[in-house]
């Protein structure tokens, strides 16, 4: 099975503020704890603030995104100098940097006109604003960078939606790991078998669709068997997973146990399974359970399943979904 913790460090590009820069308009910073202490401990950081990369002092004058929200300009907010072209000329330089990175994921400041993610406030004719922009240099990221998990600070206080960001930060790390040991077809059936339950998770016409791709291996050239596997299953990771198909594939994972478990076995674990899908009991009890009987009785699918792993459990993040 594939490992992203055991590999070379996750790098994520980070907003300096949130790690304690004071690099802020007024001089101060926005540190976030749980990304300094907890995630730190995971991932490599790379630092960003667009707007003093730029050149703008600190502190300096508040600015603010004006016009169209599909392309609006950066304007100071009281001398009203438009700082657009001066951005775009730093983001340009500073993506073109980051694609040598390897980087897993960006986390970014909300609200922030430069390093906003979504629903940043964008000032129309009327003065009105309205929560429908993006900041300029995280827009441009993500249009470069498709494929890399973006969230933002205030998100992750959300369990369900921080286990999504990071799921999908150690999906793509495993996949980049395993795709720079070879491009084997044989490997690439066995990737997707380890990854079937997790999959499921998260829809199942992703996994068919991605079940087909590997069938077809033998007929696509390596290149494009490659990228359209490693396309397709990082969108198969964004679509959430759900309590309802977490337990579909709980329930697929008692099959394995046909005439290994006694009855009163069954009984609990059924009983555990009927909590979880109630909201009653978060997602760690049953798959400690699972965890126990798959090592009991050596059964050696469920065992290579990176559903059972697919992130550290020191991050506790299914101690709360």
């Amino acid at each position: 099975m594939v490992d992203a913790t055991n590999s070379a460090p996750i790098r994520i590009l980070v907003s300096a503020c949130l790690l304690g820069d004071k690099v802020r308009f007024d001089g101060q910073h926005k540190r976030d704890a749980y990304i300094v202490e907890t995630l730190g401990k995971y991932f490599e950081y790379v630092r960003v603030c667009p707007e003093v990369e730029a050149g703008l002092g600190v502190p300096r004058e508040t600015m603010r995104l004006v016009g169209d929200a599909g392309q609006p300009r950066l304007v100071t907010r009281k001398s009203g100098v438009d700082l657009t072209d001066r951005m775009a000329d730093f983001t340009r330089r500073r993506l073109d940097e980051l694609a040598d990175l390897g980087l897993c994921g960006y986390i970014c400041k909300k609200d922030s006109p430069s390093s906003g993610m979504s629903r940043v406030k964008v000032y129309g004719a009327s003065g009105i604003p309205e929560r429908t922009g993006a900041g300029l240099f995280t827009r441009a990221f993500m249009a470069r960078f498709p494929r890399v998990p973006v969230e933002e600070e205030g998100r992750l206080n959300d369990p369900v939606l921080r286990e999504a960001f990071i799921q999908r930060v150690f999906g793509l790390k495993r996949w980049r790991d395993f795709e720079a040991e070879g491009r084997d077809r044989g490997r690439l059936v066995q990737f997707h078998t380890d990854h079937k339950l997790l999959l499921l998770t998260h829809g199942r016409p992703a996994y068919t669709a991605l079940g087909r791709l590997v069938a077809a291996a033998g007929d696509l050239p390596v290149d494009d068997l490659w990228r359209r596997y490693g396309e397709g299953f990082g969108r198969a990771l964004e679509r959430p997973a759900t309590r309802g198909r977490t337990t579909d594939v709980l329930m697929h994972m008692m099959g394995h146990f046909k005439g290994l478990l006694g009855a009163d076995e069954t009984q609990e674990l059924l009983e555990i399974l009927a909590r979880y899908r109630q909201g009653m009991v978060p997602l760690v009890v049953p798959l400690t359970l699972f965890q126990h009987h798959i090592r009991k009785h050596g059964v050696a699918y469920l065992a290579r399943q990176v559903f059972l792993n697919p992130h550290p459990v020191e991050l506790m993040l299914r101690n709360h979904t």
